[in-house]
């Protein structure tokens, strides 16, 4: 990083911390001088001592739901990019296999949630929709990444006699291996989204309840703070999962893709 950039790349980390710290602080003024109630509206102090307080309810909720999302997040991201490369190499099974795709990414998660419930176990019917609504993005994105390789590349490898195989593992993959971490980026997120929308579909309590029941339970309590608390871990959530998905998708492209060269300098 040179001197001149420094600035800058302080001023990315600053500025939004500064912007949170200033919208809390008002939030926190506006309840204060309006003395509004907390089923009404929280205090962002209230929503923190709801959240230590709460904790160990709360805590086991976030661990329900995240082993959720990863297994949906899993089966998509094997799913999608395992059904692009047979795609690859059949143009007749992309054009028979990938309207339902699409279909299956249009209709929505919350329609769909309650037949799940009613034909499959609850586990596995909410882990299949935090997997029907990140499948697609890898799909289509894996899909994109093997169809833009540059065709001079291709005749390269068929040139020299490679195999199709070959020219898949050595070539395609690599090549679309941007599309295809861009796709898992956007999947992660979506997948902690299709988890919550079918906890909230299954609606069950006990031990094993996650964050979304958590949440409409508190509504239905008018326990406002504690769903502020809950509302807070999943953003954390979300959060944790893209910056994780995008600080991996740099390791793997710093050292020689366009998108990450550059950045270390």
């Amino acid at each position: 990083m040179t001197e001149r950039d420094m600035p800058d790349s302080f001023l990315k980390v600053a500025l939004p911390l500064i912007a949170l710290a200033a919208g809390i602080a008002i939030w926190e003024a506006v309840v204060r001088i309006n003395s509004l109630p907390a089923y009404v509206l929280p205090a962002p102090s209230v929503v923190f001592s709801t959240l230590v307080q709460d904790w160990s309810l709360l805590s086991g909720s976030l661990l329900t739901t995240l082993l959720t999302t990863v297994q949906g997040f899993v089966a998509a991201a094997v799913g999608g990019i395992a059904l692009a490369v047979l795609f690859s190499r059949s143009k007749w099974l992309e054009y028979a296999l990938l309207p339902y795709a699409v279909i299956l990414q249009v209709t929505p998660v919350i329609a769909i949630a309650p037949l799940l419930l009613i034909y499959l176990p609850q586990h596995v019917a909410v882990v299949t929709c935090a997997w029907i609504v990140a499948f697609f993005p890898v799909l289509s994105n894996t899909t994109l990444g093997l169809n833009s390789v540059e065709r001079n590349l291709i005749g390269l490898f068929e040139l020299y006699g490679a195999s199709r195989a070959q020219t898949l593992y050595r070539l395609k993959l690599p090549s679309a291996l941007p599309h295809i971490l861009g796709g898992l980026r956007i999947a992660g997120g979506l997948s902690l989204i299709g988890a919550v929308v079918a906890e909230i579909a299954a609606g069950s309590a006990g031990a094993g309840s996650g964050l979304a029941y958590r949440i409409a339970e508190a509504g239905y309590r008018l326990n406002i703070p504690r769903m502020f608390a809950a509302l807070l871990l999943l953003s954390l959530a979300g959060i944790v999962i893209y910056g994780g998905l995008s600080l991996a998708s740099y390791l793997v492209l710093r050292r020689w893709h366009e998108s990450a060269l550059g950045k270390d300098s």
